[in-house]
């Protein structure tokens, strides 16, 4: 019987040739870890290490590298210069993937990275880098033109949408709120009792209740009251406006 041989592997780390990585970073543990990452991976090659951004773009050139990991805060500035990097190397070096590296998930970074197109780009937590498969996919996926963006950043921009969407008058009860229409109308407090049926006093403990939740001040103010119809106002006009055609 004919010895059958292996099927050929379907791995994405053997679907190209090395993919040339430049490294930057300018914590020296940080750069030790992720090149001890890739050691051993015939498909990935580290041809160079950074510890600033300036240095980033002749050491891509020279190395012709396939793909940047670099960590947001770097020198000169210790700010963003990694999304930045991003942003230049997107217009003087489309065909270049590079994946942003942060401590934290921050959702702003994220925005900015993907804003100019979320080709070829990624965004992980450095947490990530113990997992050294989920590395290793998400550079074979960015470097081929794709996108990753880290579980825990999708989190953050879901609940961020989530509280961008709700109505902070969706803390009051349902008479708060018939209390508040009748102020947005620039009724007094003796007005809005005799069209709610309810002591004077009644009408006022809803108002204090309603200033202290709508954080508007003291309610004995004029002004903390027409903040509080503008706000009613605002919030009617925007879940009630016409969709656009």
């Amino acid at each position: 019987m004919q010895a059958r041989s292996p099927p050929p592997s379907r791995s994405p780390l053997r679907a190209r040739p090395p993919i040339r990585i430049v490294l930057a970073d300018d914590a020296y543990l940080a750069r030790v870890a992720l090149r001890h990452l890739f050691e051993g991976v015939e498909s990935v090659l580290v041809v160079s290490e950074c510890d600033d951004a300036n240095s980033v773009v002749s050491a891509i050139d020279k190395q012709r590298a396939d793909l940047l990991i670099t960590d947001i805060r770097m020198p000169p500035s210790g700010q963003d210069e990694g999304i930045r990097l991003a942003a230049r190397l997107r217009k003087t070096h489309p065909a270049l993937g590079v994946i942003v590296l942060s401590t934290y998930a921050d959702v702003d970074y994220a925005l900015k990275l993907f804003e100019s197109g979320c080709d070829s780009r990624g965004y992980l937590l450095k947490d990530r880098i113990r997992d050294r498969q989920q590395v290793l996919e998400a550079v074979v996926t960015v470097a081929n033109g794709g996108s990753i963006i880290d579980p825990t950043i999708v989190d953050e921009l879901v609940r961020s949408r989530i509280e961008m969407r709700r109505s902070p008058l969706d803390q009051l009860t349902p008479r708060e709120l018939e209390t508040l229409a009748l102020v947005a109308e620039g009724r007094s407090n003796a007005d809005i009792a005799e069209a709610l049926v309810l002591t004077k006093r009644a009408v006022e403990k809803h108002v204090n209740a309603i200033f202290a939740k709508l954080e508007l001040g003291d309610p004995g103010h004029v002004s903390p009251r027409v903040k509080a119809a503008l706000v009613y106002l605002a919030d009617r006009g925007a879940h009630h406006a016409p969709a656009a055609s």
